[in-house]
């Protein structure tokens, strides 16, 4: 594990842009094709703008996402499609983009197009409650599939509407189609973008503690190729 901790949101988007444009280059130039997972939220908001920027054929590269809620039309401001299209897809060319689109029907054609080859990179996010896609406390370390159904927990939901994107709790969805904490390992590298003061506790929790399905998280740190991008504010309990 390697904690990179950058000035402030923009500086951390931009670094870990670099980044990840490098290891899709070098993908590219060994593979003829590079593939990569998205997450979504304000926090990687900064992240999406710079990585669209870099000099990437992008048109050698497959995304997939992480989540989505059941029951919630493409139209609505919180849809994660419409979130990854508005600010990531429609800006470049890809070669294909995988969208979960809140079914359960979906999943088996995304269980078969994410196995069909290894993931080069993850950008996985961390959430308030150290949740990593919709996988809350406690989160299913055990299952071997792709994506499954998920039930949302409060702290989650707080966070949804703390974002802007609900104007109230009970508007949040119940439940979602998630990545699975295991296939989100199945990526060769992880990198994750964790900035703002509302982080610092999930991130303390994720670094101090030991691997524990109680702390989602903690489980990145088990991968032996994991970046964590923080800022001085979701460094803020970690630095003395």
């Amino acid at each position: 594990m390697e904690i990179r901790i950058c000035e402030n949101p923009k500086s951390l988007g931009a670094s870990a842009a670099r980044h990840v444009a490098d290891v899709l280059n070098k993908c590219i130039a060994k593979n003829a094709e590079a593939r990569i997972v998205l997450s979504t939220g304000a926090s990687q908001f900064d992240t999406i703008e710079a990585l669209i920027k870099q000099d990437v054929d992008w048109s050698k590269v497959e995304m997939f996402h992480l989540d989505e809620y059941i029951g919630l039309p493409k139209t609505h401001k919180a849809s994660f499609r419409k979130y990854l299209e508005e600010r990531f897809v429609n800006h470049i060319n890809l070669k294909v983009a995988y969208f979960v689109d809140g079914t359960i029907e979906g999943i088996e054609k995304l269980t078969k197009e994410i196995r069909r080859a290894p993931i080069d990179i993850g950008l996985i996010g961390i959430g308030e409650n150290a949740h990593i896609a919709f996988n809350d406390p406690p989160a299913d370390f055990d299952t071997k599939e792709a994506y499954r159904k998920v039930n949302l927990d409060d702290a989650c939901k707080l966070q949804q509407m703390g974002e802007g994107w609900f104007a109230t709790i009970d508007d949040v969805p119940k439940q979602a189609v998630s990545m699975t904490v295991h296939q989100i390992m199945q990526c060769e590298r992880i990198v994750s973008c964790v900035p703002y003061a509302v982080k610092a506790k999930a991130v303390s929790d994720t670094l101090k503690n030991d691997l524990t399905n109680l702390i989602p998280a903690t489980m990145l740190k088990e991968h032996n190729d994991f970046i964590l991008y923080l800022d001085s504010d979701s460094a803020s309990m970690i630095i003395k």
